[in-house]
């Protein structure tokens, strides 16, 4: 990645996970950001966060509950005061929930839950943000993370296409449905802000071994996270829209 790609990344969903593994590696990274801000709904129970914020410079911690418009409208407010008349160059929406439920077991409130936090929030996070990007996106051309973009870490999971066969093995209407309305999100937001510049595409990590992806997963979180930032160093014009796994493979819809 190149010294001056991105300048600022907001990341939610830091504290655990993915998240957690996406800050650390950028902080270590001497190509880094000069402002990573890691979001989390409860910080203090993330000691792991908390020393890296202690031990590398530019690394914030910020409070956000993705499903409290309270709480979003309080983190931008902070965030402004971090990236200002700079703007935010990538925002990458990670916080998520999931589990497998089945035919059997799914309620309306397991469906109503997990399309709250895994579809609803990403949308009106981008949205209350999207004046950061816009300032962003004013300063550069092109498309990518260099300028402004959107990132919304969805899944496999959600393709339609490939919920077949062998791949239909895994239950969960829940997960599986909001990942796939993400996926919508994602193509709606790539058209309403394509003309501001600002890049929006959907990522899906891979299968980690992770609190949610469990311990036969295929991959270990390093793994998916490197992975992932290659793919994000790499976005052009091209790829606004787009759905991609950590590898840069395109996925079927």
């Amino acid at each position: 990645m190149s010294a001056s790609l991105w300048k600022s990344v907001l990341i939610t969903g830091a504290s655990r996970g993915i998240g957690l593994e996406l800050v650390k590696e950028l902080a270590k990274s001497s190509t880094r950001p000069a402002t990573i801000i890691a979001a989390a709904r409860n910080p203090p129970a993330s000691t792991d966060l908390q020393e890296i914020s202690k031990t590398y410079p530019g690394v914030y911690i910020v409070k956000l509950d993705v499903d409290n418009q309270q709480s979003i409208s309080s983190a931008l407010e902070e965030v402004q005061s971090l990236v200002g008349n700079k703007g935010l160059n990538c925002l990458i929406n990670n916080a998520a929930i999931g589990s497998s439920v089945d035919l059997n077991a799914v309620t309306p409130e397991t469906m109503m839950k997990t399309f709250q936090t895994n579809t609803v929030s990403p949308l009106f996070v981008s949205k209350a943000f999207l004046p950061l990007l816009q300032t962003a996106a004013a300063q550069s051309s092109g498309m990518g993370i260099h300028r402004a973009a959107v990132i919304n870490i969805s899944s496999i999971l959600g393709s339609i296409e490939s919920n077949w066969g062998e791949s239909g093995n895994f239950k969960s209407y829940a997960y599986r449905t909001s990942k796939a309305a993400l996926n919508m999100v994602t193509r709606c937001l790539a058209v309403d802000l394509g003309p501001d510049g600002i890049l929006c595409m959907s990522l899906h990590p891979g299968w980690v071994k992770t609190d949610m992806g469990g311990p036969n997963a295929d991959l270990t979180v390093e793994e998916s996270v490197s992975g992932m930032l290659s793919v994000l160093s790499s976005l052009t014009e091209s790829d606004n829209g787009g759905f991609k796994d950590y590898r840069g493979q395109n996925l079927p819809w």
